[in-house]
């Protein structure tokens, strides 16, 4: 399906000789990524953590409107006086 319609043998076609033709890549469409969180592109850093910790995290995003993961980064900044 496309846009809620299903797509036809000719639509498959056409889009298949557009493809085959090339495109501008100057024209296409660019849709923004994730905003900048510093100076460069964020790094993921997987850790561990236990159950009491996480819930109080949860329940610490959930009082703020926030993300699990905002709670942390502004924790971590907190503790390492970081701006």
């Amino acid at each position: 399906m496309m846009d809620g319609h299903e797509v036809s043998q000719r639509d498959v076609e056409a889009m298949a000789d557009e493809a085959e033709a090339g495109y501008d890549v100057g024209k296409l469409k660019r849709r923004g990524g994730r905003r900048r969180m510093g100076s460069a592109p964020a790094e993921v850093v997987p850790v561990r953590i236990d159950p009491e910790l996480k819930a109080a995290i949860d329940a610490r995003a959930a009082a703020d409107s926030s993300s699990t993961s905002e709670v942390i980064r502004e924790a971590l900044r907190r503790f390492l006086e970081v701006a």
